[in-house]
């Protein structure tokens, strides 16, 4: 009895922990709490686990998010300007509301005209990824192989893809590279799966996301500092709306020109960064996750990306010098990709949003800008039958839901049959659905 309490308390330590970690995290790092506008941070694990039995890198397959970006949308910054100009006319601005509304129109003139396009530390990030890929494994970029390279058709993405393969062409002049960004690829590069979207809105997934938001959006304190004039505050201005919008552009100001120069950050305290930091990570759970109240399939979206990685590198294996795969697309690819991979853990199903951090299901982890999975494999020259493949997430090595004897590294074919497995039975289970 008593070894069993003891094994209870570890564990009520390990999860209160766990609770505490990305609070922890955000407050060492406030950028963290940008969550999908991390910009890149590059990789944690600067030497990674050596092969065994001697056998070498051959082959790379990957899939990556484009580089920072400017909003998506201009009525991030046009319904700030506005808001604030009509309370400074209105003579309802503090000093620090009317130095906000200046610090919000620079942004602006610089995204001006470029919303969601690739900033200049998007291709940055996009080129050093590059270049350390091919200084952790020369092998495979060596000679004249072939690198074969698509993306979506957004400018973002392509831009993104045109400045890794400018960096590897850089590097070795030799390469043979195949570039395209073609309608006929957004069926696996950016598909969107109609029914599994319909059910990730159902009412119940829809009121429980309000409600984790209606309880965690602490903007009084943030929005009230800009006003000297309360009773202009609590008439004229939706207040909660412009703490949104606010901590975005936050948020994003890390991936623009003027990120040494400008900050918003200064506006909140580091429980206010947490609290608006849990929103948005509640947001892409319960979106694109395995939770159970948007039907708990959400990931397998992402099947025919999947289908894609697994089917080229079975056609590449057979080469004596296959190259590299790179594909280039968005988070909303990304993060449900790497859930039905179930990768560090991320295929976590719960209806207990309290649980989804204490159990390290954290969005910066997963969808940086810039942020990627590569597949790594390896062998003893091309009569080896025995294939390792080894993931890094973000650069970093990176843990499956599969059985191997040599970790990090998992046995191609286990790994193959494992996923092709799982995405068919969706598949058969589907097609059994929409028959009855």
């Amino acid at each position: 009895m008593k070894r069993v309490f003891v094994i209870f308390c570890a564990l009520g330590i390990a999860l209160a922990i766990c609770a505490q970690k990305p609070q922890q995290d955000i407050k060492k790092n406030l950028r963290l709490s940008g969550g999908s506008f991390l910009a890149y941070p590059g990789p944690k694990q600067h030497k990674l686990t050596s092969a065994p039995g001697n056998k070498k890198p051959f082959y790379i397959s990957h899939f990556g998010r484009h580089g920072s970006r400017y909003p998506t949308k201009t009525e991030d910054f046009t319904f700030v300007i506005e808001t604030l100009q009509k309370s400074e006319e209105a003579h309802a601005l503090t000093p620090l509301g009317s130095e906000v509304l200046q610090r919000v129109i620079m942004m602006e003139q610089e995204a001006h005209n470029r919303p969601g396009e690739l900033t200049l530390l998007g291709a940055q990030q996009q080129q050093e990824i590059a270049e350390r890929m091919v200084q952790r494994f020369p092998a495979v970029f060596d000679g004249n192989v072939t690198i074969e390279a698509k993306s979506t058709t957004s400018v973002r993405a392509i831009l993104s893809m045109s400045n890794a393969l400018l960096k590897l062409q850089a590097l070795n002049p030799k390469l043979k590279i195949r570039v395209d960004a073609s309608q006929a690829d957004m069926g696996y590069l950016r598909h969107n799966d109609k029914l599994l979207t319909t059910q990730s809105l159902d009412e119940k997934n829809v009121a429980l996301y309000n409600a984790f938001v209606d309880a965690h959006s602490p903007w009084e304190r943030v929005i009230g500092q800009l006003y000297s004039d309360t009773a202009y505050l609590n008439h004229n201005v939706e207040g909660k709306k412009l703490n949104s919008y606010l901590f975005r552009l936050a948020s994003v100001v890390q991936d623009m020109d003027l990120r040494k120069k400008v900050t918003l950050y200064d506006l909140y305290t580091d429980a206010e960064l947490y609290e608006n930091w849990r929103k948005d990570n509640v947001f892409w759970y319960l979106g694109f996750g395995f939770a159970p109240t948007n039907g708990g399939k959400m990931p397998f979206g992402q099947r025919f990306l999947l289908r894609n990685i697994i089917e080229k590198a079975d056609s590449c294996l057979k080469l004596d010098r296959p190259g590299v795969t790179l594909r280039y697309g968005h988070d909303t690819a990304l993060l449900p990709l790497v859930c039905l991979l179930g990768i560090n853990d991320f295929d976590l199903s719960t209806d207990d949003l309290d649980q989804v951090e204490r159990r390290g299901w954290a969005d910066y982890k997963i969808i940086p800008m810039a942020g990627n999975l590569q597949f790594i494999f390896y062998r003893n020259g091309i009569h080896d039958k025995d294939i390792l493949v080894k993931v890094l997430l973000n650069e970093n090595e990176a843990t499956l839901p599969l059985k191997t004897d040599v970790a990090p590294y998992y046995h191609w074919e286990d790994f193959r049959d494992y996923y092709l497995q799982r995405i068919t039975a969706y598949d058969e289970e589907r097609a059994h659905e929409e028959q009855e």
